[in-house]
């Protein structure tokens, strides 16, 4: 009898807990949950984000190299005699033709007057027997035999003429002369294919660089490159020649800029910095301090996608700027994440918000 009431009194006090947890303990209502999303909103990591715009771009291929007078020459005399005038110096300006120097030799006057003598009896020759051949007085075949004789005299007249013209020295073409080893009063007979100036033809003017077997496929003929020289002067120039032979120490090719230099103010041999544009890709302009690397160590940066999901892009650079740099591989009008993307992993959900204008100009 007791132990029923034991059992009848612990059914009582049951009843009465699970009645009173309806009104004691709050159940979750509609209101609730939403308070409770709009809690877990809050905490959601921010991150600044900017809209990338793909678009095509020419990346530069910057090479040190020099310049290089398009034309060097040692002019030469090209016959023996003294020389009695040495009219250039070094750093002058000269024209196609103008004189350098003249050997003297009175042998080579005297050989002009006596060809000039010969020529002159066998056209007078010629002139006075043709009447009598064209009378008939002397055969026809005497006709051959003083035109031949006149022939070779003409000759042998424009020959001593020409060993005497080579005793002047000219300028083969425009330039400025380098150097000038030649002294007046040299020997009669040495100077017969010796130096008597440099010169070089500062107009064009050419940047030569080496170039790699790899970068050798993006470079064409005609292309545009800019030219910084090591004193701050730039210039503008285009490709002229791409070398089909690579050298056998280097593994190089030679490939050449021709630029306008008509005031010469673009020495030969100076330092000079090449930039060629290559071959354009697609690419998409971010700031430097967007790219980042995976947890598998591959280069990229990371996105959001969808309503808030980081992800991450692999990408490749093309062109490195100084505060920027242009990367393939990103999807067109992607939210690329510049400030953050250090502090979050793929697959998280974030909150993100446009990133300052300062920070943000990536077009």
């Amino acid at each position: 009898m007791k132990g029923s009431r034991i059992v009848a009194v612990g059914l009582v006090v049951a009843a009465v807990a699970w009645i009173a947890s309806g009104h004691l303990i709050p159940h979750e209502s509609a209101d609730s949950k939403a308070a409770l999303r709009n809690g877990e909103a809050q905490k959601l990591f921010r991150v600044a984000v900017v809209e990338t715009q793909s678009a095509p771009h020419s990346r530069k291929l910057i090479l040190s190299g020099r310049t290089e007078a398009d034309r060097k020459v040692a002019v030469t005399a090209r016959t023996g005699g003294a020389l009695t005038e040495l009219r250039v110096k070094r750093g002058q300006h000269v024209k196609k033709g103008d004189i350098i120097a003249i050997l003297s030799d009175d042998a080579r006057e005297a050989q002009v007057a006596q060809a000039r003598a010969l020529f002159t009896q066998r056209r007078t020759e010629l002139e006075a027997r043709r009447k009598l051949i064209e009378q008939g007085t002397l055969p026809k075949l005497e006709l051959v035999n003083l035109e031949s004789q006149f022939k070779a005299a003409e000759a042998g007249l424009a020959q001593a003429e020409a060993e005497r013209d080579r005793g002047v020295v000219r300028a083969p073409w425009d330039g400025v002369i380098t150097d000038t080893p030649a002294e007046v009063g040299g020997a009669a007979f040495s100077m017969a294919g010796k130096e008597v100036a440099q010169m070089v033809a500062l107009d064009p003017m050419l940047a030569v660089v080496e170039v790699s077997e790899r970068r050798l496929a993006g470079i064409k003929l005609g292309d545009t490159a800019d030219i910084r020289l090591v004193t701050g002067q730039k210039a503008t120039g285009r490709v002229r020649f791409v070398s089909k032979s690579a050298s056998p120490t280097t593994r190089t090719y030679r490939v050449e800029v021709e630029v306008k230099n008509p005031d010469g103010t673009i020495p030969d041999g100076i330092t000079a910095e090449v930039a060629i544009p290559m071959v354009p890709v697609q690419a998409s302009r971010v700031p430097r301090s967007a790219l980042t690397f995976s947890s598998a160590g591959d280069l990229g940066v990371r996105i959001v996608v969808g309503e808030g999901k980081v992800d991450f892009v692999p990408i490749s650079v093309v062109e490195d700027e100084q505060a920027y740099m242009w990367v393939a591989g990103i999807p067109n009008q992607a939210r690329v994440i510049v400030q953050g993307q250090d502090f979050v992993r793929e697959g998280q959900v974030v909150q993100a918000v446009p990133a300052p204008e300062t920070t943000a100009s990536s077009r």
